[in-house]
């Protein structure tokens, strides 16, 4: 299908992907195909948003309409002057972002400041709707955008009663439920008991239970929860950093405890609190532990205390990964409580 697609790219056209729909999927949008392209594909009639039941009925039977994979081929330049013609202030604001910006370990990240400028619209919207050069290539195979959880359940293999689970199986358990699906987390068992229709939902972050047939609103639970400034709406319990990785296992009033993965040969940024006091705990490989004016080397269940202001780094200079304990404490455990005062990362 690419390969059939790659000449109409070559040439100067946008092209698009649509998806064979096999059901009335209103989770999906559409494209209508127009009459046929010299390029082999289609030309675009319409894109249609998700639609309502009826209508995802009658664009299935009339087979002029494809599911929006939201996939596309097309050359650099093709799509830079689709930007410039269709989008140029989109395009100018990634062009400011990108005059100055700051390398992060193998990360390069835009201006932030002048990215945050930018207009948020989708490629759909601001190009491929409007643009008259597009062509859609059909795919036939097997597909799922995976975009709701009822995307998820349909992946795994159903059991006699119509129930599903991904995530750890082994901590996923049924009881007289039918057409439940269950997503565990593997830390707990998840227990679905006497339910229908149902999915349960449980990760390191949060606990989701749905009906099947609301699912699709996840969004309105993700505004509910910023606007209730909830931190797992935007961010991950574990949370990825160029020197590895760390998880917070728990938070309280005046205190934090996360476990921190170090990679080999990295080392966090040398840096102080004005707030809060910090415990170190090895768990496994070997730390350098810069405490003030010290700079010591700790070992499996050796362990140091950080006071509020004392600088501080931690490193791993061994070949395996380092991991550690952390204790907060303190009036304040934010991480823009950290004055960074050397950094490998070109961080501030």
């Amino acid at each position: 299908m690419v390969q059939q697609a790659v000449p109409a790219a070559l040439s100067g056209r946008l092209v698009t992907f649509g998806v064979l729909p096999t059901s009335p999927s209103t989770a999906y949008g559409y494209i209508q195909k127009g009459g046929a392209a010299l390029d082999g594909g289609s030309e675009v009639a319409r894109f249609v948003e998700k639609p309502a039941q009826d209508k995802a009925v009658e664009f299935l039977v009339s087979g002029q309409y494809l599911w929006n994979a939201g996939i596309f081929l097309v050359r650099a330049q093709t799509l830079l002057d689709a930007l410039q013609t269709y989008a140029p202030d989109i395009l100018e604001a990634c062009r400011k972002a990108m005059r100055d910006p700051r390398c992060d370990g193998l990360f390069i990240r835009p201006d932030a400041q002048v990215f945050s400028g930018c207009r948020s619209q989708s490629i759909d919207y601001a190009v491929m709707e409007r643009a008259e050069n597009v062509s859609v290539f059909p795919f036939a195979g097997i597909w799922s955008d995976v975009g709701s959880w009822n995307a998820v359940a349909a992946l795994a293999e159903p059991d006699a009663a119509g129930n599903r689970a991904g995530g750890e199986l082994q901590y996923a358990h049924h009881l007289n439920a039918r057409s439940t699906y269950i997503h565990a987390a593997g830390k707990r068992p998840v227990v679905a008991l006497g339910t229908t229709g149902v999915l349960v939902i449980d990760t390191p972050d949060a606990l989701l239970v749905a009906d099947a047939a609301h699912v699709e609103a996840v969004k309105e639970v993700v505004a509910k929860l910023e606007a209730l400034d909830a931190s797992q709406a935007v961010q991950h319990r574990r949370v990825f950093r160029p020197w590895g990785w760390y998880d917070s296992i728990d938070i309280g009033l005046r205190h934090q405890v996360k476990r921190i993965t170090v990679k080999p040969g990295a080392s966090l940024s040398l840096q102080m609190h004005h707030h809060r006091a910090e415990h170190w705990v090895v768990v496994s490989g070997m730390a350098e532990v810069t405490n003030g004016d010290k700079v010591v080397t700790l070992h499996e269940n050796q362990s140091t205390y950080i006071p509020i202001g004392q600088k501080h780094r931690l490193a791993n200079l061994g070949a395996v990964p380092l991991e550690i304990i952390e204790v907060q404490s303190g009036a304040y455990l934010g991480e823009d409580d950290i004055v960074r005062l050397q950094d490998t990362y070109g961080r501030g």
